[in-house]
């Protein structure tokens, strides 16, 4: 594995992230490992780091979050396992619990959820739960890290010797101390212990009348300690035991060592798998604090990001409440190298540290903060030139030392190379230092080499503008306040500002004129045209952001009236459909009321049902014409919408061939098992159909108008079958 020179991780303050991320650790050997951890350079690796970190992070949302992973320091305890006739002690064995049911548990649960977290279920290398461990610690050892009676036959037999030894030593006192308080030879405290031993405290000048052993005085001498010569011989006896139960105890402890050893690469393993683990958990709350995300990693050499944010400063300015502007960057094989010019404090060098830092950052498997839509590859070297290079130590100048680095960068400078260079060339005669950093670019031009540099050089822009992998970019600068807007802009270069700038501090303008005849006018014009144009592409972008927001209202605008015309010519129809069903009652009521009439005049009932029978005649004829037209009309409707819905269906068809393929960083879609009757749509679709038939891998989902055949792996659930 190649890796990073020590000196990029030093200018893009690599190590500051470290101790961030370290902080967030919850053991040491996590800490440890975080602070030593070190850029990947291979594609696969980056991959596997960035996807258990991902996977730590979404577990945050999730209802089964992973388990504790936290233990203590045992690599103590794993080397005495090498070690023959080693012992470890209590303290010892009770760290090794808790690393064996940690990991026991953490196993356990990644195996249950592996479709979950298939990465981190992956780290574990297929080791498995041991319960032989805990379950022989247990035997052992209480709760209390106490060695329990039944640890053996012989300790429990010492252990009730000593409980009966331990009575008689009490009821032997008691009896002394009941004599010797009639006698009134004790003092008013009675008793205490010392060294483990109860003893009577004896008035001075009763001490020759109590029988024992004196094991010392008060410091005023009034009070003797005295042992009943009553309870020394069980004393004695107490001791013995006590010897004999420690001797019993290493004996058991030297069992239960031997009863590890052939565990010791096992606990190795768990130690080994719980700080990668905690190293994942880590990055996945520095991630959060961060809102970082996980882009898409490509395998071709490529840095395509929006939205992106300096970690540190984002981290800094978020505890200070401040603003943090966002760079979009653009580095891939037809935009290789960026030339980024502009006037200082206008956020060219951090905008060379935020491409440097989140690149190390991802190939450290972290989450970096940008858009989730961003791309971004793997390089094998990253080279950086950053900082005040002077080297004291070696009496190097700034320009003698650039140029040692720009030997190291023209060793391993190649497809796989990221480099970023601030203020290049710069150290030495303006025209003379711009011409060797113009054939150093070039160099790395043909290398086909990415990267960016920071300039103020006129070639070096030239260059830019005439090489086709190459662009020019600048930090835009209010032209009117002469303030950084901290924003990169790219496809122009950018002007330094220089006799503004001086103007807007004071310099009297006689001075600046005075300057500006010093040097050639050909270059004052040239930094005149960019200022220019910096100018014009700031009001431009202003003028064009006001006409997309014009633009934007006058579609909803467009929307809202087109909704409202619908809605009106809506109530329209139903207001002529109301009026003609009103004319044609009041059409068929006069005839009605005309049979009436007749009847009333002639009192003939045959006439009258004559009449009324050709009414109901005529009206139910009408109501078959309609009919059929309506029908005739329907039909019309529903082969206009087919019509429509399949051309429809074959514009997304097309469109969809145009897509390429998913990336390999993007989470494979969960496979479903449809069923007859199943609510579904395909991905990116609107249209819901339901399945009405099954066969292998196809479906023909029906959708009212028509149906048509689909790959099910095309498909997602809406909604499921009503059974």
């Amino acid at each position: 594995m190649k890796l990073i020179a020590k000196k990029t991780l030093d200018d893009l303050e690599y190590g500051m992230v470290l101790k961030q991320a370290a902080a967030r650790c919850t053991t040491n050997s996590g800490k440890k490992q975080m602070i030593s951890t070190e850029p990947f350079t291979s594609f696969r690796a980056v991959q596997g780091a960035l996807k258990r970190t991902h996977e730590y992070l979404i577990s945050f949302s999730e209802e089964k979050q992973i388990p504790n992973h936290g233990f203590e320091d045992v690599s103590q305890e794993i080397s005495l396992l090498s070690v023959e006739n080693s012992k470890i002690e209590v303290e010892g064995f009770r760290r090794l619990l808790v690393l064996s049911e940690t990991a026991n548990t953490m196993l356990v649960f990644l195996k249950k959820n592996k479709d979950r977290y298939p990465d981190l279920f992956e780290a574990a290398n297929g080791q498995l739960p041991i319960k032989e461990i805990p379950a022989e610690i247990h035997r052992i050892i209480d709760k209390f890290g106490e060695i329990k009676d039944r640890a053996s036959d012989t300790l429990h037999s010492i252990r009730k010797q000593m409980n009966e030894v331990r009575s008689k030593i009490s009821q032997s006192f008691g009896s002394a101390l009941s004599t010797y308080q009639g006698s009134g030879f004790l003092d008013e405290i009675r008793e205490t212990v010392i060294g483990n031993r109860r003893v009577l405290a004896v008035k001075s000048m009763y001490r020759r009348k109590v029988k024992g052993v004196i094991h010392g005085s008060s410091k005023t001498g009034s009070i003797v300690y005295i042992e009943p010569e009553t309870t020394l011989q069980y004393t004695q006896e107490l001791q013995n035991l006590l010897y004999d139960e420690k001797e019993e105890i290493d004996a058991i402890l030297r069992v239960l060592t031997d009863f590890m050893r052939p565990f010791e690469t096992d606990f190795t393993a768990f130690s080994s798998f719980l700080t990668l683990i905690d190293t994942h958990a880590a990055k996945a709350y520095y991630a959060k604090d961060m809102n970082a995300v996980l882009p898409i990693l490509t395998e071709s050499q490529e840095i395509d990001v929006k939205n992106a944010y300096h970690p540190l400063l984002y981290l800094s300015n978020k505890r200070k409440k401040s603003k943090t502007y966002p760079q979009d960057i653009h580095l891939h094989p037809k935009n290789r190298i960026i030339v980024i010019s502009g006037p200082n404090a206008g956020g060219k060098s951090i905008t060379l540290k935020t491409i440097g830092l989140l690149q190390l950052m991802l190939q450290s498997g972290f989450l970096i903060p940008v858009h989730k839509q961003s791309h971004m590859g793997v390089f094998e070297h990253i080279l950086t030139d950053i900082g005040d290079n002077q080297s004291i130590e070696n009496e190097l100048s700034t320009y003698s030392y650039r140029l040692k680095n720009m030997k190291r960068f023209l060793k391993k400078c190649d497809n796989k190379t990221l480099f970023l260079i601030d203020e290049f060339g710069t150290g030495s005669d303006p025209e003379l230092g711009g011409a060797i950093a113009e054939i150093f670019l070039e160099v790395f031009y043909q290398r086909e080499s990415f990267g960016a540099i920071t300039t103020h050089y006129s070639n070096l822009k030239l260059l830019a503008n005439e090489l086709p992998h190459m662009t020019n970019a600048n930090m835009q600068f209010d032209a009117k306040s002469l303030e950084p807007t901290f924003h990169l802009v790219t496809g122009e270069a950018g002007s330094s500002f220089t006799f503004e700038v001086a103007e807007k501090n004071g310099i009297p303008y006689s001075l600046i004129n005075r300057a500006k005849k010093k040097i050639e006018h050909g270059k004052v014009r040239f930094d005149a045209s960019i200022a220019k144009l910096q100018k014009e592409r700031a009001t431009m972008s202003k003028t064009s952001k006001e006409l997309q927001e014009v633009s934007i209202k006058n579609k909803k605008e467009k929307e809202k009236l087109e909704t409202l015309n619908a809605k009106v010519k809506v109530k329209l129809e139903r207001y002529q459909e109301l009026f003609d069903q009103e004319q044609r009652m009041i059409v068929l009521g006069n005839k009605v009321n005309d049979a009436a009439e007749r009847y009333f005049i002639s009192n003939k009932k045959r006439p009258l049902i004559a009449e009324l029978l050709r009414i109901v005649e005529t009206e139910n004829a009408k109501r078959k014409r309609k009919s059929a037209a309506e029908h005739k009309k329907e039909q019309k409707q529903k082969k206009a919408l087919k019509e429509e819905v399949a051309k429809k269906v074959e514009v997304v068809r097309e469109e969809k061939k145009k897509i390429p393929l998913q990336n390999t960083t993007e989470l494979k879609r969960t496979k479903i098992t449809f069923n007859i009757g199943d609510k579904v749509r395909m991905y990116d679709g609107k249209a819901v159909g339901t399945i009405d038939v099954l066969e292998k891998k196809k479906a023909i989902v029906n959708y009212g108008v028509f149906t048509t055949q689909v790959n099910v792996e095309a498909l997602e659930l809406v909604s499921r079958a009503k059974s």
